[in-house]
């Protein structure tokens, strides 16, 4: 029996322009929205290597800095691209509904 997948209503396609990233939490999960190109990405807000919010960082293409140690991830694989990260960001489903933004907190993997 497959899992039932429950989407949160997160904010509204216009608060995140293309090329910005945004922290939501919710139930206690930092989730980082990602805009590139108008498709939206959503992955765990902490870097893997150490504890630094990727909402400090900058989106450039697909790729979320960590401002920390200067690791760097693809928002849409959630593979670390640049050491000293080693283990890809969780991943999350993401729902576009009546331009609203929708998360699934199953994570991708």
């Amino acid at each position: 029996m497959e899992k039932e997948i429950t989407f949160v209503d997160i904010t509204s396609v216009n608060d995140l322009p293309a090329g910005k990233t945004k922290k939501f939490t919710i139930d206690n999960n930092d989730i980082l929205l990602a805009n590139v190109d108008g498709k939206i990405y959503a992955v765990d807000d902490m870097c893997t290597h150490e504890d630094s919010s990727l909402s400090l960082g900058c989106l450039k293409g697909e790729l979320v800095y960590c401002t920390l140690h200067g690791s760097r991830f693809n928002v849409r694989t959630g593979k670390p691209m640049e050491e000293p990260a080693t283990e890809a960001l969780q991943r999350y489903q993401v729902r576009i509904q009546n331009d609203r933004i929708e998360v699934s907190l199953n994570s991708i993997k």
